[in-house]
């Protein structure tokens, strides 16, 4: 598989497992301008580390919001409330995302 073998466009995001191991879950994830509801926040078990490898995307959390662009890439801590504001359509935002109990001492959000 390559990450940029893309599905052809949905009304919603697609999101397709590449790893799946005892504590880590990797994910590709791709939008075409899709974000989060109004009101739904995403409250997360897990740590989250997301990397942009494509377009770009807003992400919000209670008290600030980040822009991330082609390569940005950050550590969601668990249970850190946060959606997707905006994501861009063209081309469309492709994430790479590790779900799982990551080195609290890391560089988060």
């Amino acid at each position: 598989m390559n990450l940029f073998d893309l599905p052809e466009r949905m009304p919603c995001e697609a999101s397709c497992p590449l790893l799946e191991r005892p504590g880590l879950r990797i994910e590709r994830i791709v939008s075409w301008g899709q974000c989060s509801p109004e009101g739904f926040w995403y409250d997360q078990e897990e740590d989250e580390w997301v990397c942009l490898v494509r377009g770009s995307a807003l992400l919000s959390f209670e008290r600030f919001d980040v822009l991330l662009t082609c390569g940005d890439h950050l550590l969601i801590p668990a249970r850190l409330r946060h959606r997707v504001a905006a994501a861009s359509e063209d081309p469309p935002a492709v994430w790479l995302c590790a779900f799982g109990h990551f080195d609290p001492g890391r560089e988060t959000v």
